[in-house]
């Protein structure tokens, strides 16, 4: 079975690598793009299965990435985590009416992070595939 693709989308660059040698290590493959535009291409081309994005970033933020995922059916139903260091109830709930399926904090504990994904590739039922 070939594993799962991944997208992360986050603009600090040590962040980014970190979260795609966390996803690795886990059996994922793993694709990072540097802002929310390139995000968005390789989200309606590649189709990954899920999709961590950062809130906050150039060109397209996380949200708008979100809202973008969730009208398109291609791809409405990628497994979207979004994190962030903006931990307030209002941003928590922004970032869930964006169409995130989770809201985790930076920073970030790998092991939630790898549980949460799998989580929601579950429940949206794309383990399969």
């Amino acid at each position: 079975m070939t594993p799962h693709l991944v997208l992360v989308a986050e603009d600090d660059p040590d962040i980014r690598d970190l979260l795609t040698v966390t996803l690795e290590s886990a059996g994922f493959r793993a694709v990072a793009a540097k802002d929310g535009h390139t995000a968005a291409r390789i989200l309606t081309v590649a189709r990954p299965v899920g999709l961590i994005t950062d809130v906050r970033m150039p060109a397209l933020n996380g949200m708008e990435l979100c809202q973008l995922a969730r009208r398109d059916p291609a791809i409405r139903d990628t497994a979207i985590l979004m994190i962030s260091s903006h931990t307030h109830t209002f941003d928590i709930d922004a970032g869930l009416h964006s169409g995130a399926d989770r809201y985790l904090p930076k920073p970030l504990s790998p092991r939630r992070l790898v549980g949460e994904l799998r989580e929601v590739i579950t429940e949206r039922g794309l383990a399969a595939h």
